[in-house]
């Protein structure tokens, strides 16, 4: 079997690599984990496709992340090991792709693996013919037969002799399979007068259905393995808002509390882990995502505004530092994520035995271990998985501590037992900086200000806009992935969206109009280059993007929310900002088209039936004019008013509609508009509430 020099050879260099493959070029850390396997790996692009169509071979697509514990197994049992990848490299064109550098391909390819098999997930293995069209897949394979599952050599033989004696059938059958993925791609529209659909009933309709999956014990949504699911409970927050139902902010709070209580939430270092094997927050997962950390600061940040709750105010600057430690780089950026393994144990950096504990902490052991239920026996393999079991006052109460010198006591024996942690072998870095990631970063930001007050936030949210127009734009194109200088691939729906969205609430908090110019021009560039004709929706990939066999649009609020459900929420924003009543019509027909599956299955179209609220309460236009408005700005941002459009300057600008007819100087003035009619203007934050109550 004759290789190549080239293309896969023996490395005799210091780093002990017997093998070394076309991956050792790549960037994403995913990929450079394979770069040693005797796999002859490619990555996407030109040269594989055309290779598989020269010499007829299916391609075998496998996709995973650098945070996936099951991807590492995968590799460790069947990728490095040399009989396994001979079968490999003779009979297939093998390509390795990391989802979050191609979401796109990922999208595409999962849901081929879905319609075959009912079930997805990763790692993901999809065998595709030369012209790339799915013909068979599956996620995880063992190395050798556990009861009905086939290993990954009998996979491979089967493939491999299947395509080899009924290549026309396989054909077939991918042609049929991509049809299907087309047909499924497509959303009819069920259009319902606007009178008639966004109303308070609906709304209602919309609370109901989620109440039905609510765990009113533990918190959050379903069972086990329970995801965060931000965007429920932010709907929950702001229908108490309007609709003052208790209801809703108790399951609401229940959530965010299990949470911040719970394992999922780091206690001594901050930041949330992806989500939690069990029903009662304690064991997670433990990788921390960017995203996640994003989505739920931002939900924190309402909650604390709408509560003062103190718990939540310290959540949110604790996951802010363990941003800000821990996943930024130098240049401002917000890197992907932390994987849940090291030293080849899932949690090993996470967790902790008593008797640690003991020779840290000395004295001060007894009442953290009490306070944190750490034991000798542990909660979790023999190990301690902190938690928060009783509320910080009933402990204070029970064992008679002041509650000043307990926090002090607390703070001092969280910062030493994080750096002893940063003393063990860290979880490797995903040190690749996503567009669309970055963007809800910096919303986080934004928020947090907004929230909190604090002005490293907003400085922060700054910096990393910088960073991003930068170090991911050229000449107006943006690229979706960005690592040791270079920027690439082209940037999605999502990217554009997300990143729409940062400019927008960055507009707000510092009150600098030029973020919503470029926002403006970015949806120009968004409903040129992504739209639809025949509907109001996008497509994920940009219409000069020829890689892919279909054009998704993709619709679920899943991990993060769908480009199409935030295009929807800027759309409307920003139809406000700049008059702009056909933006505003694509907003709505965006929401009406799915309006039957938001009303049902709200779980799964989160950030849409948020959009769907703020529109039944109305878009209330907010103005401050004047030169002295530093205190009441921070009084605007920190008050709750979620379906407000909000601009600030010192002068008139004819650029900003909003602007136009108010007046300017001194006294500082607040206008509150709807529907085209203004109250009279106001000039303190108490006038103001009472013109928003009435």
């Amino acid at each position: 079997m004759n290789f190549g020099l080239d293309l896969m050879f023996l490395n005799f260099q210091s780093d002990g690599k017997m093998y070394t493959n076309r991956l050792i070029n790549e960037t994403s850390p995913y990929l450079l984990q394979h770069a040693h396997n005797p796999v002859n790996w490619y990555s996407w692009g030109e040269e594989p496709l055309k290779k598989a169509k020269k010499e007829n071979k299916p391609i075998l697509v496998s996709i995973g992340y650098s945070a996936c514990h099951w991807c590492h197994v995968m590799e460790k049992e069947s990728f490095e090991d040399k009989v396994v990848a001979d079968i490999m490299n003779e009979y297939f064109i093998n390509i390795k792709i990391d989802r979050e550098e191609r979401p796109d391909l990922d999208h595409i390819y999962m849901d081929a693996v879905q319609a075959m098999t009912g079930s997805g997930g990763w790692p993901l293995n999809v065998f595709l013919t030369p012209d790339a069209k799915p013909f068979y897949g599956g996620t995880y394979f063992p190395p050798e037969r556990v009861h009905n599952r086939a290993s990954w050599k009998e996979i491979l033989d089967s493939v491999i002799q299947a395509y080899q004696q009924r290549q026309n059938e396989i054909e077939t059958q991918a042609e049929n399979l991509t049809a299907h993925l087309l047909q499924s791609n497509t959303f009819g529209q069920n259009p319902i007068a606007g009178d008639y659909l966004f109303t308070p009933e609906n709304a209602q309709v919309i609370f109901q259905s989620l109440m039905k999956t609510a765990d009113k014990e533990e918190g959050g949504f379903g069972r086990a393995p329970k995801f965060p699911q931000t965007f429920s409970i932010l709907y929950l927050l702001r229908y108490y808002h309007f609709f003052k139902d208790e209801i809703a902010l108790k399951q609401a709070l229940l959530s965010l509390d299990k949470m911040i209580s719970g394992g999922i939430y780091d206690q001594i270092g901050g930041g949330f882990a992806r989500y939690s094997t069990d029903n009662n927050w304690l064991v997670p997962h433990f990788e921390k995502m960017l995203y996640d950390n994003a989505l739920l600061v931002m939900v924190l940040s309402e909650a604390y505004q709408l509560t003062h709750n103190k718990d939540y105010y310290n959540v949110i600057i604790q996951t802010m530092d363990f941003i800000e430690r821990e996943m930024m780089s130098d240049e401002g950026g917000f890197f992907a994520a932390l994987d849940a393994d090291s030293e080849g144990e899932e949690g090993k950096f996470y967790v902790w035995t008593k008797e640690e504990f003991d020779k840290i902490l000395g004295t001060e052991s007894e009442l953290f271990c009490n306070y944190f239920n750490v034991s000798d026996a542990g909660n979790w393999e023999g190990k301690n998985i902190l938690h928060l079991s009783a509320k910080s006052k009933t402990f204070l109460n029970h064992n008679s501590i002041d509650k000043e010198v307990f926090e002090s006591k607390l703070k001092q024996c969280k910062k030493t037992l994080l750096q002893y942690r940063n003393r063990r072998i860290r979880p490797q870095l995903d040190d690749k900086i996503l567009l669309g990631w970055n963007g809800l970063m910096n919303t986080a930001c934004s928020k947090a200000f907004a929230a909190t007050g604090e002005k490293r936030f907003r400085e922060l949210a700054v910096q990393n806009m910088r960073f991003i127009f930068d170090k991911l734009s050229n000449n107006g194109t943006f690229y979706h992935t960005y690592k040791n200088g270079n920027a690439r691939h082209m940037a999605f729906l999502d990217d554009y969206a997300f990143l729409i969205q940062a400019l927008i609430h960055l507009q707000e908090i510092t009150g600098n109009g030029g973020y919503l110019l470029s926002a403006h021009k970015l949806t120009e560039v968004v409903t040129e280059g992504f739209s639809e004709k025949e509907t109001s929706f996008f497509f994920y990939t940009h219409i000069n993007q020829q890689d892919v066999i279909i054009r998704k649009k993709e619709i679920y609020d899943s991990a993060v929310p769908s480009g199409n459900s935030v295009m929807a929420g800027n759309l409307l924003y920003l139809s406000h900002v700049f008059d702009n009543n056909e933006w505003k019509k694509r907003a709505d027909d965006l929401i009406n088209s799915l309006s039957s599956v938001i009303f049902r299955y709200p779980g799964s179209f989160g950030a849409w039936a948020n959009q769907f609220l703020l529109i039944t309460q109305g878009i209330k236009e907010l103005v401050v004019t004047g030169e002295n408005f530093n205190e009441m700005h921070f009084d605007i941002l920190h008050n709750f008013i979620p379906n407000k459009v909000f601009q600030i300057s010192a002068a008139s600008d004819e650029m900003f509609p909003m602007l136009v007819g108010k007046q300017f100087g001194n006294p500082l003035l607040i206008y509150l508009c709807e529907n085209n009619v203004c109250n009279p203007p106001v000039n303190s934050m108490f006038e103001l509430i009472q013109q928003l109550e009435n």
